[in-house]
């Protein structure tokens, strides 16, 4: 069986969900279609459907395989051609690389990639920030919430435009003072998903605003029924606090019901692994490279 790529894109995102939802582990945040579909210019990615499995395929810079999404329980790995077509993968969820593991044995190599975990968190200890561990942050949402005369909002189509001009003020300062290829990638994912919000199926988000303008955002979609990730989440410096606020405030006002909080990984950047680290994760997500002999 060979597979047959084609260019990501909005027309087959039921198909993919419908693969998302058979699998077995579902919060692992690279998988999300919000995050495949933001990142999917910048990784050039493809995809192939083959027997309710999702083959994702990434051409820039390298060509290498993400780990398939679908049922993988149902599926004939010793039988997998498209594996041996594929031979190395990224970003392998822990469920997947344990069922490799007994399929192919010494044939994989499996080496576990720390700067890919995600960080998962209880959304109730984020709301509450109760204890010493949250001591700091509680403060800091005290202080904005006494200092600013603020209006927080659930997002909507109709307040897009005034995202991407905050998002976009926020690009070009952090441009001027610490240019960096990522950020620019990061900046057209960003980008990519607000201006296609009303087409992403269930894409949540909030913003705050000062005087009528947006100082803060946040863009985050379910994982499943207990799990959301949080995609983007960008403030104005000049107001202290203001990541805590909006981080809080949405968890607050529209993710309550949730469990779960997945704010995906640190990409072995020192500075976010302190900042991820700092709000106490439930637990990680492991994700592995695999390559097949």
């Amino acid at each position: 069986m060979h597979l047959e790529f084609e260019p990501l894109d909005l027309n087959r995102q039921k198909e993919y969900h419908e693969a998302l939802i058979d699998c077995p582990q579902l919060l692992t945040s690279d998988f999300s279609f919000a995050n495949l579909f933001g990142w999917c210019e910048h990784y050039g990615l493809e995809w192939a459907f083959h027997n309710g499995l999702c083959f994702i395929r990434q051409t820039k810079p390298e060509t290498i395989f993400w780990a398939p999404v679908g049922p993988w329980k149902n599926y004939d790995w010793h039988d997998c051609q498209a594996m041996h077509e594929s031979r190395k993968f990224t970003r392998v969820p822990e469920e997947l690389a344990k069922l490799w593991k007994s399929a192919y044995g010494d044939s994989i190599k499996l080496t576990d990639n720390r700067g890919h975990w995600d960080y998962v968190y209880s959304v109730e200890e984020l709301i509450a920030l109760k204890g010493k561990q949250f001591h700091k942050k509680k403060n800091l949402l005290n202080q904005f919430k006494k200092k600013y005369l603020y209006q927080y909002e659930t997002m909507g189509p109709e307040c897009v435009e005034e995202v991407l001009e905050m998002q976009d003020e926020w690009y070009k300062w952090y441009e001027e003072n610490n240019p960096s290829e990522a950020l620019k990638a990061e900046n057209n994912a960003i980008t990519r998903v607000l201006l296609n919000i009303d087409q992403i199926e269930g894409l949540m988000g909030a913003t705050i605003r000062i005087e009528g303008k947006v100082i803060a955002y946040t863009v985050a979609e379910p994982l499943c029924e207990d799990s959301l990730v949080i995609h983007f989440e960008k403030g104005d410096i000049r107001y202290k606090g203001v990541y805590q606020a909006i981080n809080q405030m949405f968890l607050e006002n529209d993710a309550a019901s949730f469990t779960n909080v997945n704010r995906e990984q640190d990409l072995d950047d020192e500075g976010l692994r302190k900042a991820k680290l700092s709000y106490n994760p439930s637990f990680f997500l492991k994700k592995f490279e695999a390559e097949l002999s």
